[in-house]
């Protein structure tokens, strides 16, 4: 499944959940959703907080709440998710960090 795919997938999914409905308990707005991804970067650290090697398993599922989190994000904006990543890849490419 490509970037495209998921980014479709999540966005069915948020649709049969109605977070996309006016009256949502869970509105998918652009504010909510950059919150969110902020407090699942935090759930992320949690799982190095007190050590240095974490549970693989706590880490891909946190890592894969922020992926979702982002796509919709990028879904809600009609920002081109695939396009965007593969600029900045070519921008980092020749960007130097020394």
């Amino acid at each position: 499944m490509n970037i495209d795919e998921i980014k479709e997938t999540i966005n069915e999914i948020a649709e049969d959940k109605g977070w996309y409905g006016v009256n949502s308990k869970k509105p998918q707005t652009p504010r909510n959703l950059a919150i969110s991804i902020s407090l699942e970067v935090a759930e992320l650290l949690e799982c190095f907080q007190w050590d240095e090697v974490a549970d693989k398993i706590s880490v891909g599922e946190e890592l894969a709440d922020i992926v979702i989190l982002v796509s919709q994000l990028s879904n809600i904006l009609d920002i081109n998710l695939s396009e965007e990543v593969l600029n900045k890849l070519k921008i980092n490419k020749n960007r130097s960090w020394d």
